[in-house]
């Protein structure tokens, strides 16, 4: 019987096409830079994307890690949201690897205001460190998608400080399908980003990062650093280019899902969905009734085959690639069973 996968996109396997593709792909040694699926891959990212250069990364909190350490020297500091990815996923990783300081905007959106960035930035006062990078997510991890002309005008103050402007674009395809936009529409506003081939693109493994052509050769010696320099990537770099060629036409569909889902919850009156937060493939939503099992809940699902995560602020049910409406419908019916239980 088919598991319904719930947790997250990162569950998302490859797909036939993606098999078949890195079983037969050509390979070198990624480290000599003599791979060509490789090349291929990085090649087509940063044409994507709008950049002179890409490069080839094992995952998305590394591409992160490299682009901030790429920008930053000892001491400096970086302004993000409070919730970004970088803040709350990454193992602390700034301060071990770049050694820099994190000052972090609070936003009931998770948004960065133009505002709010203004006030965050220091002064050239002796006592003060350096604001060197602003760190943007777009789409967010609360699953809502920053508009463009916040993303402009963060961009432009921070031009006009001599600040540079990272992307964690994990699922940039995403809010490039939600604002019905081209990506390099969004990343004109950076000058370096992230996005992952995995998640909704389904490739098994790897992310991109992206710049300017020297910001890349740096970043390079960096992931080198980080024990990152693989040899035979071309067997992975043959999914990311199916990702980056098809699977990014399609995630209109998850984001349909994803509505349908939240609606479909929200007729079984035991739950709360914050329907006006759908912007792309995630549903949040909450309990109604406060003595409602959470763990009895999970473990029923579990038994009938579908996954989810357990209830901390609040569930979260991500669509993707596996998932069909049929599942959804699936799901559907195992709650309300449930609930006349």
């Amino acid at each position: 019987m088919k598991t319904i996968d719930l947790r997250s996109d990162t569950v998302t396997q490859p797909t036939e096409k993606m098999r078949q593709a890195m079983a037969n792909a050509i390979v070198g040694d990624d480290v000599y830079q003599d791979d060509p699926t490789v090349i291929e891959l990085e090649q087509l990212a940063a044409k994507l994307v709008g950049k002179e250069a890409a490069l080839f990364v094992p995952s998305g909190t590394m591409g992160n890690q490299l682009c901030l350490m790429t920008h930053t020297k000892r001491g400096d500091e970086i302004v993000t949201g409070a919730n970004n990815h970088i803040v709350i996923h990454e193992v602390g990783s700034v301060a071990v690897l770049s050694q820099a300081n994190l000052r972090t905007i609070s936003h009931p959106d998770d948004f960065i205001l133009p505002s709010d960035f203004k006030k965050a930035i220091r002064s050239n006062d002796i006592h003060e460190p350096q604001t060197t990078v602003l760190s943007m997510e777009n789409a967010l991890s609360n699953g809502k998608v920053m508009p463009l002309s916040l993303m402009k005008e963060n961009y432009d103050i921070a031009k006009k400080h001599h600040i540079n402007v990272h992307l964690d674009g994990a699922r940039l395809f995403n809010a490039a399908t939600y604002l019905k936009c081209d990506p390099k529409e969004i990343t004109q506003y950076t000058d370096s980003v992230m996005f992952c081939l995995s998640k909704g693109l389904c490739a098994p493994v790897g992310s991109m990062i992206a710049g300017s052509r020297e910001f890349i050769e740096r970043a390079r010696k960096n992931r080198k650093l980080l024990g990152g320099g693989m040899r035979q990537a071309g067997i992975l770099a043959a999914a990311g280019i199916i990702a980056l060629n098809e699977m990014t036409l399609r995630l209109e569909e998850d984001h349909q899902n994803a509505l349908y889902l939240a609606n479909e919850l929200q007729k079984t009156g035991l739950f709360s969905v914050k329907l006006e937060d759908i912007h792309i493939n995630m549903v949040f939503f909450d309990v109604i009734d406060p003595s409602f099992d959470f763990k009895a809940f999970e473990e029923y699902l579990l038994k009938h085959n579908v996954k989810i995560n357990p209830n901390y602020n609040g569930y979260r049910f991500v669509t993707h690639y596996w998932i069909t409406r049929e599942d959804i419908d699936t799901l559907i019916t195992l709650i309300k069973n449930y609930a006349k239980n």
